[in-house]
């Protein structure tokens, strides 16, 4: 039985804290917020009496010997840090820092201290993923050269600390551009990226002034508060000669929401988002494959059920994670790869 804490009750919290619960083999056991009345109320909603308001007195509980660390990007690496080196097992959303310099203190920890760190790129534990990647790893698709990935929002920027460069990194590129690229990424084989060039704009603000159209709000939302970027691009060149195209927003003049990532090999191409399909050539005709499950797009719950059961089972030994402190690193150099090379305006080096 592994007993779990949670760091950080905001909205993504509960897509962690009930697949715990559902868990068989782990047992929720502390919970920490800094607001006191939202710690309260998840406590009682889940049973869970031991109740802190700052995670460095979570980290000092004997009974938690793991964590899923659900705060904002800023703190990640400094709590997955003290996580560590308290002895805990952590689970830490993506990104897994802001900052290089945080990534690679954060890889050190991991290596001191013996744990399993796991990063949050849930995208990797979906169903559609997996069977994606039986196909790939029997190489139906061939080498994989080139990809293509957009998360477009036309009214969507969350506010609150996702909107505050301090406490986010980042705005469309580091909350929506991680997912693209490091799904993306994953399934070319985790190829060396070398250079990347990017573009980010910031001209509509977050259009809080918008009316009959409802979009997430974070639970802290402030609309005077936006200090990040509306749009960023980012051309990532790899080290075996393919290449990975991002569009990402928080908002733009679009007619609709669009979640697209598709893939291309010399004997096949596949699209993961927004639902399963593949092409390939047989007999001198293209042919377009619809394999026959229960979805065909992601479905959030299940893949955060699937990512939460995976990091439980490294935890207790039997099995690896699929998402490792280095890989967190590598994607955190492409992503502030993109933001140096927009600030500069070239191409930057890797």
């Amino acid at each position: 039985m592994l007993k779990v804490g949670v760091i950080g009750l905001g909205s993504i919290s509960d897509l962690h804290i009930k697949p715990y619960a559902n868990h068989p083999e782990t047992e929720l056991v502390a919970f920490c917020d800094m607001n006191k009345n939202r710690l309260e109320a998840a406590g009682k909603r889940y049973d869970v009496s031991n109740l802190y308001t700052a995670y460095q007195e979570l980290l000092t509980d004997t009974e938690v010997e793991a964590v899923s660390i659900c705060t904002w990007n800023a703190t990640h690496a400094e709590i997955a840090i003290a996580a560590l080196n308290a002895g805990k097992h952590v689970l830490v959303e993506k990104p897994l820092c802001t900052t290089l310099e945080e990534g690679i203190q954060v890889e050190e920890a991991v290596k001191a201290s013996g744990k399993v760190l796991q990063v949050g790129f849930v995208r990797r534990y979906a169903k559609n993923t997996k069977l994606i990647k039986s196909f790939l790893d029997n190489g139906d698709f061939g080498e994989l050269y080139y990809a293509k990935a957009s998360c477009i929002r036309r009214l969507g920027n969350p506010g609150g600390w996702f909107s505050d460069k301090e406490r986010s990194g980042g705005g469309p590129l580091m909350d929506l551009g991680v997912h693209m690229i490091d799904i993306c990424w994953y399934l070319m084989g985790k190829p060396k990226p070398v250079s990347v060039s990017g573009h980010t704009y910031s001209v509509l603000g977050n259009r809080s002034n918008i009316q009959n159209l409802s979009f997430y709000k974070a639970s802290d939302y402030d609309a005077s508060l936006n200090s990040v970027e509306d749009l960023a691009t980012a051309l990532i060149r790899f080290e075996n000669g393919a290449s990975l195209y991002i569009d990402v927003s928080f908002t733009m003049h679009a007619v609709q929401d669009e979640v697209s990532v598709k893939l291309y090999g010399d004997k096949g191409g596949f699209e993961l988002e927004p639902k399963l399909a593949m092409t390939t050539e047989k007999h001198d005709t293209i042919i377009n494959i619809t394999p026959q499950i229960d979805h065909l797009n992601f479905q959030f719950e299940e893949a955060f059920q699937s990512e939460i059961d995976h990091f439980v089972s490294s935890c207790l030994g039997k099995t690896t994670t699929l998402s490792p402190v280095e890989d967190g690193l590598e994607v955190m150099k492409m992503l502030c790869g993109a933001y140096e090379s927009a600030s500069l305006g070239k191409e930057v080096l890797l």
